[in-house]
């Protein structure tokens, strides 16, 4: 049995106006959450080039899952979690690739606009410092900070990346909380 030309034609228009949705709603999607998966990226992986990869690997993923996007309830949730894997993923196979230190990667996630020159290395320093405590934490609580301090998830949230309890969000983020004052405490004198 042949299908009439006139199906045809409706079949593919109907499949050009589902694939101009789906590049709308990733569009949508890159321009709301990119910036936040960057910084999540570059918090474990410390590589400016890394971390862009990673998050372009987020995207590509939800575009092979486009289908899931309206299953999901709450996206940012949802890409984080999915970049969260892509980089513990890359950290493992990397295993011992040294970390940067230069200044233009902080610079990417620190606040530069009004600030002096001065102020802005001073900024800098503070910043090195601050992720150089935090590399010191036990890899648990470092990734519970993370999540809840720079990316201001919920118990709930970080619970979700991460697949754990929320009782063990709250027992890691307490000790990596006592651990990160211990350590900038230590520093200052």
């Amino acid at each position: 049995m042949e299908i009439p030309e006139s199906a045809v034609q409706e079949r593919a228009r109907s499949h050009a106006d589902q694939t101009r949705a789906d590049e709308d709603i990733l569009a949508a999607l890159v321009s709301q959450y990119a910036a936040t998966l960057y910084r999540v990226a570059f918090s474990v992986l410390r590589n400016t080039s890394d971390a862009e990869d990673a998050v372009q690997e987020t995207f590509l993923r939800v575009l092979r899952r486009r289908e899931m996007l309206g299953e999901v309830r709450d996206q940012r949730v949802w890409l984080i979690r999915i970049v969260w894997n892509i980089v513990l993923d890359r950290k493992r196979r990397a295993k011992t690739r040294p970390e940067t230190d230069d200044v233009a990667d902080l610079a990417r996630v620190l606040p530069a606009d009004g600030l002096s020159a001065e102020a802005r290395a001073v900024a800098a320093q503070h910043h090195a410092h601050v992720l150089g405590c935090l590399e010191q934490l036990p890899a648990k609580e470092r990734e519970v900070l993370m999540l809840s301090a720079f990316e201001e998830l919920s118990g709930v949230e970080i619970a979700s990346v991460l697949n754990i309890t929320e009782s063990s969000v709250r027992s890691r983020l307490f000790r990596a909380r006592n651990l990160m004052a211990g350590l900038l405490n230590h520093a200052r004198q």
